[in-house]
């Protein structure tokens, strides 16, 4: 079943970033600029990275249908 869309707004940090999930980009490059790169902390940093990018799609995605055109503005 489908919730109804509330009202679209935009409180404290969504005045800045778009969603929080894009502040995980600057936890990303934290993964990738370690002073020692092992097999496992690479594909840490790879899995995570690609966690993150899924993340922000499936949620981009499901906002526009949600709130449409109001959230694409």
């Amino acid at each position: 079943m489908h919730k109804p869309a509330g009202r679209f707004r935009t409180p404290m940090l969504y005045r800045i970033v778009r969603h929080p999930l894009y502040l995980g980009f600057i936890i990303i490059i934290a993964f990738w600029v370690a002073p020692v790169m092992t097999v496992g902390h690479a594909l840490f940093a790879a899995v995570t990275t690609a966690y993150i990018l899924v993340g922000i799609a499936l949620e981009e995605r499901d906002l526009v249908e949600q709130f449409g055109n109001e959230y694409r503005r």
